[in-house]
């Protein structure tokens, strides 16, 4: 099918812009609403911070989305009814969160109301091929929860540092885009087109030294919107091999959400319990400022994208490109790091 990149150009532009320009009063919201973020003994800033940036997010990306939705010649308008109602709960919770610190136990049973929202609108995960009345495609509604709600949460775990939850949903936004585009799903390339923009659009004001933290009402937007749009665009079929790039794709948040449960299991604490053993943690510990754990992240988050569309890519051309630009990265990233080791010692 033939793809109108004009109108990506566009969408992409048009909600980074707006992002871009509507942060500064995301910025003197936050401050109005008393939604601040206070310096914490496993934080890694030192003075309090705006922390509702993600208005500007959800915003940015709502306008473009809304305007120019119009345009796209292949819309299942009933799954976007429900990307735009459950995200919007997703928005509204994050925003009540930095203001008042909402129960995490409340938090996960609203995120779950809007996944099933999703759900209902006709969105959902085919992993397995079943016979159309198989009784067992009933487990597509609970694969289906469980996948947003952990994409929900994992993005929202890895917002601990400037500029990584909004660098690195940019760069997945961006591969699940390429994906969508493999996959011939106009409206999910539209759609990760437009929370790019979005995601780039925020990062001049969070990257370090940061003037506004997203918070909950940014982080948790952004992963809600990844996780239905991969559905969206790459679980076209049923297959396991969906589920395998798409998870690449989001690599970072959820390996380190993964190694995050691991690791409290094993020392018997809560799951929900924040502690300072996430990789940017670990990165700064090692004496990596914020900027050069924040590329490095990006450069892992990158490679783990290019990854996934080396797989399902069916052009020699573009599997060769791919690999040169996965070595290309890896080989920076290690003289990154032995750099920084060499000047400490």
């Amino acid at each position: 099918m033939s793809h109108n990149w004009p109108l990506y150009i566009i969408a992409f532009a048009m909600s980074l812009f707006i992002t871009l320009f509507t942060t500064p009063v995301a910025k003197k919201l936050s401050i109005k609403f008393g939604a601040i973020d206070y310096p914490k003994d496993r934080g890694i800033h030192k003075k309090p911070m705006p922390r509702m940036g993600g208005v500007a997010i959800v915003f940015g990306f709502m306008v473009t989305v809304f305007v120019l939705i119009r345009f796209v010649d292949e819309v299942n308008y009933s799954q976007f009814i429900g990307l735009v109602v459950g995200s919007l709960i997703i928005a509204v919770l994050g925003m009540i969160d930095d203001t008042r610190n909402l129960p995490a136990r409340f938090k996960l049973a609203v995120q779950i109301i809007a996944a099933i929202i999703v759900v209902i609108s006709g969105t959902r995960m085919h992993i397995i091929q079943l016979p159309m009345n198989s009784f067992l495609r009933v487990f597509s509604i609970p694969i289906t929860i469980i996948w947003i709600v952990g994409v929900t949460n994992a993005v929202n775990l890895i917002d601990g540092m400037d500029g990584l939850a909004s660098g690195v949903s940019a760069i997945a936004s961006l591969c699940i885009m390429i994906l969508c585009f493999i996959t011939g799903s106009e409206m999910a390339v539209f759609l990760s087109a437009v929370l790019a923009g979005s995601c780039i659009g925020f990062l001049p004001r969070n990257f370090n030294p940061a003037e506004i933290f997203m918070g909950d009402t940014g982080s948790t937007f952004l992963g809600f919107v990844l996780a239905v749009t991969s559905i969206m665009g790459v679980f076209k079929g049923y297959t396991i091999l969906a589920l395998v790039v798409t998870i690449l794709c989001l690599g970072l948040p959820i390996f380190d959400t993964l190694f995050a449960i691991g690791r409290r299991v094993k020392n018997h604490k809560p799951i929900m319990q924040p502690d300072r053993g996430h990789m940017h943690h670990r990165l700064i510990d090692k004496g990596f400022s914020q900027k050069q754990a924040a590329v490095i992240l990006y450069g892992v988050s990158a490679i783990c994208g290019l990854v996934a569309i080396i797989i399902i890519a069916k052009s020699p051309p573009a599997i060769i490109i791919t690999i040169i630009m996965v070595v290309g990265l890896s080989y920076v990233i290690h003289l990154f790091m032995k750099r920084n080791h060499n000047r400490r010692r």
